[in-house]
């Protein structure tokens, strides 16, 4: 899903998870819950996706937690290594994603981000990652508590970025966040792999 090349793009917006790094809440559980049946029981009905969003919304670990445990007390411990190793959930990199943002770095692109994220696991997992010395900012969802698709954090993220959104091209993976960016006047690309970006940025211009 890309927007007609209507108009020069003057900066590139990405998401993070699943765009840049790899993102799977098993991966938490890969030593203590060795069966991936039994794994992927848990991330299904104890620490979901759905769950996890709660605190890429703005709701503090404090709160979310301990409503968890309440739910599922024999599982109290596997809940609270969500919060205490959440960074296993980013195994590596998405192959190839890196190197794109490196490449646009290298020519002088202005590159941003618009990420669903928590805000007290932000501050210790972006410093691991070297790509955000690219960023000149990045607008994190949960120190918002405004989070994709709402329009209003791509209103807030033209704000800060100083761009008018037709000119900026934001990247993500969930069709529902590039439907919302899009009817909110900014330039798509649905991501799917680094090579079909690539081809989009060399189309756009942006990159031989």
């Amino acid at each position: 899903m890309s927007a007609p090349l209507e108009a020069p793009v003057e900066a590139v917006v990405f998401d993070v998870g699943k765009v840049l790094i790899q993102w799977d809440l098993r991966e938490i559980y890969r030593d203590l819950i060795p069966d991936p049946a039994e794994r992927d029981w848990f991330v299904a009905h104890v620490v979901t996706p759905e769950w996890h969003f709660q605190h890429d919304a703005g709701r503090p670990l404090a709160e979310i937690l301990p409503e968890r445990i309440a739910l599922f007390p024999e599982h109290e411990a596997l809940i609270r290594r969500y919060a205490s190793h959440f960074n296993d959930s980013v195994p590596g990199p998405i192959p190839g994603s890196m190197e794109l943002a490196e490449e646009l770095a290298a020519r002088g692109v202005p590159l941003f981000g618009i990420t669903n994220f928590g805000a007290e696991f932000w501050p210790d997992f972006h410093p691991r990652w070297p790509v955000f010395r690219h960023f000149r900012d990045v607008v994190v969802s949960g120190i918002e508590r405004l989070s994709k698709p709402d329009p209003a954090i791509y209103a807030l993220a033209a704000r800060r970025f100083g761009h008018d959104p037709s000119a900026m091209l934001f990247i993500d993976d969930n069709a529902a966040n590039v439907i919302s960016a899009r009817d909110c006047g900014w330039q798509v690309h649905h991501f799917r792999d680094a090579a079909a970006l690539r081809t989009d940025l060399i189309a756009r211009g942006l990159l031989d």
